[in-house]
């Protein structure tokens, strides 16, 4: 199986404008930058089965670009494992082992730290793996037997930019 990784783009920064942190869109930017990211996905012909997103509102609309240049609208799927806050990612890999395994390609849309922590667990076996992933960075593994633990290889790492050039 393939796993992409992606961060959800530019939000806005909390304040009182927002009542919970989950409720932070894009920013205008964040969702130029990340129509040019998911171009340049689109160009390295990469494909998806399935879009796993956090409910938050910058994750999904994160996901709801990709899933718009990919034509892949109905195949957009959220989870509350992948919350910022709350969300579990032990929980994350029962639930795509359980009702996703079949599937070969799984874009998974989410925050920081918990994805560097999620990547350096299956690369690893732990957390303690220090990974940078910027605002609409991707990366992908290749997973051998999806477990939480050591299970897949880090293929690569891309910033927003190098995805955007290749547009």
């Amino acid at each position: 199986m393939e796993l992409f990784i992606l961060r959800h783009a530019i939000a806005e920064n909390p304040g009182p404008k927002f009542r919970t942190d989950s409720q932070r869109p894009l920013t205008d930017e964040g969702i130029q930058k990340m129509k040019d990211v998911a171009k340049g996905m689109l160009a390295m012909d990469l494909s998806f089965d399935l879009i796993l997103t956090s409910p938050y509102l910058r994750t999904r609309q994160t996901a709801d670009i990709v899933a718009n240049i990919f034509d892949l609208k109905k195949k957009v799927a959220v989870t509350e494992n992948l919350a910022s806050i709350g969300g579990d990612p032990k929980r994350l890999v029962s639930e795509i082992d359980k009702h996703y395994k079949s599937r070969k390609s799984i874009l998974i849309v989410g925050h920081e730290p918990y994805l560097s922590g999620l990547i350096s667990m299956l690369m690893l076996g732990n957390k303690a793996g220090s990974i940078n992933m910027k605002k609409a960075g991707l990366a992908k593994l290749t997973v051998y037997d999806l477990k939480y633990d050591q299970c897949a290889t880090l293929e690569w790492l891309m910033t927003p930019k190098q995805i955007a050039e290749l547009s």
